[in-house]
């Protein structure tokens, strides 16, 4: 420990960091330490730190905040949160170790027993003038927690940069990839590689896998569910899809919220094998939690309702950021009851540690909000802990899953595409609007659709980047062989054990009569998967037939792909399976040889 690091941690107290490892109570944790290291060395007035959430940021950020009041480098500290719950627990870590921050202060001087103030980023939007001006007057250390807040809007980065330009140090921290969008961020360097795109440049990075490794984070399990999902659209149409099968984006959607239906048997089917598993990990982990992440409220409250009825006891709902969800939260953190409903804002920084098994109920699918949402689950407090989620079979999803460990920066520019022009690229663009829409909406129904009916299928389990089982109806041998597994185990016992899970399925299957073989039994690691692009491959060569035919026969396009779901069934082109497009062109070439 370099003499500056050791005079960060000297006066703190004893029982700072709350939360460190086994074995290490009082001390930094080596990331910590080596972030603290490498900013007392360099001095700078700006530092971008990016950890894992779990990893413990706040320890690290308050550990430097002691060290700069200590060293009279700075003579007040601002935080600034991503939420009210959020900023309050700022305060509550920051006066664990004698630095008192004001998480109730709106304008005018500050008392002076306080050190400074816990603000939102909403609140500097509001008012960034008269944060600039407590900038001004004293020399301040500004700590912006998930800093890419601070490009949800052009109005919040603005802000934060009139309000915070003057600081004598500004500690950006983020835990989750940053922004999918190209919004710069303020305070963070961006620099340009060999390709032209310029991309974030953290300070100290931490990931996931460098956790895992240092038993930092708990190991995350996957459980996927598939099924078949019916629901009408708009038109009218009625509309069949199997979970996990290629299909368009829209599809993919509907489907997926058809899935996430409280009406259908999905959700129910989820629910009671998450319950399963969390009675099976509260056997070693006895106060382990369960969290359900809901989309918008109705669909939390339904969800509760089925929590009770598979349970019989009534769970936790948080349905929105105010001082009610806060207490309920914190008195969720500090009981042992099995269940918690959350629309959204359990899903970044918020703190249950006994939180153990997750339902991942969104139908948000950004890389960012999904590694936010894993993150409640992954605080380690003792060795061998395990995290348990369950997911959809939706290809997004299991990417983000297989790509736990993979560090990415903030990219301000997006790559151009080369070749031919993409002619679904405008159809795609829409659907990502959609996307958009209906994620940023928690109360009204953006897609016109009505899901009709849901059933659940066992999956696959997804562990550090590979995938083990084979599928399985819900309360099977099979499924009950996963859901059993123990709550305590080493990473490399979770991929063992995986294994012979696997193999003992595999052996087991091939004894059955092949009347009893009614499910696709392939392992998940051998299942066919046909990626995007190859899906607008197959839609391009119908296309290309259809146009051929239309010359051939004289027909429009629009009767030729009528008379061909008339003749294959099946939905519109843009819905369709793989098999389904084949089949078609396999029939327009039949139709053409037949005129030749």
């Amino acid at each position: 420990m370099t003499t500056t690091a050791a005079s960060a941690s000297h006066h703190l107290s004893p029982a700072f960091p709350g939360r460190a490892p086994w074995g290490t109570a009082g001390k930094l944790r080596a990331w910590q330490q080596g972030a603290m290291e490498k900013y007392l060395q360099e001095q700078p007035r700006d530092f971008l730190a990016v950890a894992t959430p779990g990893a413990g940021k706040t320890t690290f950020a308050l550990t430097l905040a002691s060290w700069l009041l200590h060293h009279h480098v700075v003579q007040q500290v601002t935080v600034v949160a991503p939420t009210e719950h959020l900023k309050k627990q700022w305060a509550e870590a920051a006066a664990r170790i004698g630095i008192k921050l004001d998480p109730e202060y709106s304008a005018g001087p500050l008392g002076k027993d306080y050190h400074g103030v816990a603000i939102t980023y909403a609140g500097v939007g509001v008012r960034p003038m008269l944060h600039r001006n407590r900038v001004e007057q004293r020399k301040t250390l500004v700590i912006l927690d998930e800093i890419h807040h601070a490009g949800d809007s052009k109005s919040w980065g603005e802000a934060c940069l009139e309000a915070f330009e003057p600081a004598t140090r500004r500690l950006a921290l983020t835990g989750t990839p940053f922004r999918s969008d190209t919004n710069p961020i303020p305070f963070v360097a961006y620099e340009e590689g060999d390709d032209g795109i310029r991309r974030s440049a953290a300070d100290y990075t931490y990931g996931y896998g460098s956790a895992l490794r240092d038993n930092v984070v708990r190991p995350v399990i996957f459980l996927s569910y598939s099924g078949n999902m019916r629901w009408r659209t708009k038109a009218g149409d009625e509309v069949e899809a199997r979970l996990g099968e290629p299909m368009t984006k829209d599809a993919v959607s509907q489907a997926w919220r058809t899935a996430l239906d409280p009406r259908g048997e999905w959700m129910p089917s989820v629910l009671r094998a998450a319950d399963q598993r969390l009675t099976e990990v509260r056997k070693s982990v006895p106060d382990a939690g369960a969290l359900v992440i809901a989309t918008d409220q109705d669909s939390a409250r339904a969800y509760a309702k089925l929590i009770r009825e598979i349970t019989g006891d009534k769970p936790t709902v948080v349905l929105s950021d105010d001082t009610g969800a806060s207490k309920r939260i914190d008195d969720f953190s500090g009981g042992d009851d099995r269940w918690m409903v959350a629309v959204r804002m359990v899903s970044e920084g918020v703190d249950v540690p006994r939180l153990a098994v997750g339902v991942y109920a969104t139908t948000i699918s950004t890389p960012l909000f999904f590694a936010q949402a894993v993150g409640r689950f992954v605080r380690s407090r003792r060795r061998g802990e395990t995290a348990s989620v369950f997911l959809p079979t939706i290809p997004n999803l299991l990417e983000f899953a297989n790509e736990m460990e993979r560090e990415r920066d903030h990219v301000l520019d997006k790559p151009k595409k080369d070749g031919e022009e993409d002619p679904y690229a405008d159809s795609e663009k829409e659907m990502d609007e959609a996307n958009r829409e209906q994620d940023e909406d928690t109360g009204e129904d953006m897609l016109p659709f009505e899901a009709l009916e849901s059933d659940a299928v066992f999956d696959r389990v997804t562990y550090n980047g590979a995938d083990f089982g084979m599928q399985a109806h819900p309360g099977s041998e099979e499924e009950q062989d996963y859901l059993g597994i123990p709550g305590l185990l080493e990473p490399d016992q979770v991929e063992l054990l995986l294994q012979k899970r696997q193999a003992r399925q595999i052996a087991h299957s091939r004894k059955k009569p092949d009347s009893e073989a009614d499910l696709l039994e392939l392992p998940a690691e051998r299942r066919p998967v046909v990626s995007h692009k190859e899906m607008m491959e197959l839609r391009r060569q119908l296309n290309n037939m259809v146009g051929a035919y239309v010359h051939q026969s004289g027909k429009p396009h629009g009767v030729i792909h009528t008379e061909l779901r008339r003749v294959c069934g099946g939905p519109p082109a843009a819905e369709a399976t793989p098999g389904q497009l084949r089949q078609r062109i396999a029939k327009v070439q039949e139709w053409a040889t037949r005129m030749r």
